[in-house]
């Protein structure tokens, strides 16, 4: 007659079988329950309903606004604590102290990075670009406006280190980035010599340049010379430019979204939101002579080449 196993042992197996199941799953599984705070300088409608849809989107976090004014110094906080900023001012506050809880910096331009960082790395931060990627931008020009080959790029003294990573992402592309220093938006030369030496102009994110007061200049002169302006931002093109790739919130909360579900020593030094939208001008595009763009067409179609290898 076989000889039976003791159930004592036999129990004691199963019970470590469980055991290694459990944790097995627990180190699998996404983290949870995480202490959320968002803060900025002003407290307004707009961050207020920000943080709630953020809320919304991690029902299983511990998501809040405070005031800026009315938080400890960063290293005061529990290191725990996922921080986000939503604004220069939070930036400058959370430079002021080396210690303090992981922290994500949402929609800062690459310029406002530069004049506040100053070419420094902060090992706690995590910076989320607000304005569309150079690589991104030119690959709408090449799907919109393909018989493009030289971009013009006005630059200031704050915006001439993008020209570097711009000159590289256009080469890929069998592009020629033409670039040309405008000191002084009052003298109109730089823009004139610009566009009778490219074939569309591409704007950057830089307040210097691209501002109410220079957009009818910019536009009237772009149009004159039936030439397309490409971006800085959504705002622009509903102003008058052709197009421009942007995020939006939804594509902000998806972005967070995805960043918190991760542990904070996996977060990226820097990332562009890899959610986003294409906004065109029809009337615009009427008036050059240029194809009607389908904007949803563009975007799947610009994301889907991001996504291959």
């Amino acid at each position: 007659m076989a000889r039976q196993r003791p159930s004592g042992a036999l129990d004691l197996r199963r019970r470590l079988g469980w055991g290694l199941l459990l944790l097995s799953l627990l180190l699998c599984a996404p983290l949870r329950a995480a202490e959320v705070l968002l803060t900025a300088s002003e407290d307004n409608p707009a961050v207020r309903t920000f943080s709630a849809e953020l809320a919304a989107h991690r029902p299983q976090d511990q998501v809040r606004f405070v005031p800026l004014e009315q938080l400890p110094a960063p290293g005061q906080l529990p290191s725990a604590t996922r921080l986000i900023l939503l604004d220069p001012q939070s930036l400058d506050w959370r430079l002021q102290d080396p210690q303090g809880p992981a922290t994500l910096v949402l929609r800062i331009s690459r310029l406002q990075a530069e004049q506040h960082l100053q070419g420094l790395h902060h090992p706690g931060l995590s910076l989320l670009w607000s304005d569309p990627p150079p690589s991104r931008q030119l690959h709408l020009i090449r799907k919109v406006l393909p018989q493009v080959r030289r971009v013009g790029v006005l630059y200031s003294e704050d915006s001439q280190f993008l020209l570097k990573e711009l000159r590289a992402a256009a080469q890929s592309l069998g592009l020629e980035i033409v670039a040309e220093p405008w000191d002084s938006t009052h003298d109109s030369r730089p823009l004139q010599n610009l566009l009778r030496n490219s074939d569309v102009l591409l704007g950057l994110d830089d307040p210097k340049l691209y501002n109410p007061k220079t957009v009818k200049n910019l536009l009237l002169s772009s149009y004159a010379q039936q030439r397309a302006l490409i971006g800085p931002n959504a705002g622009f093109v509903r102003a008058g430019s052709l197009a421009s790739t942007y995020s939006d919130q939804q594509d902000w909360l998806q972005t967070l979204d995805s960043l918190l579900e991760q542990a904070p020593n996996r977060w990226p030094r820097a990332l562009y939101p890899t959610a986003f939208k294409v906004l065109s001008n029809p009337q615009v595009a009427r008036s050059l002579g240029i194809e009607e763009i389908d904007p949803q067409a563009v975007a799947r179609q610009l994301s889907e080449g991001e996504q291959r290898p």
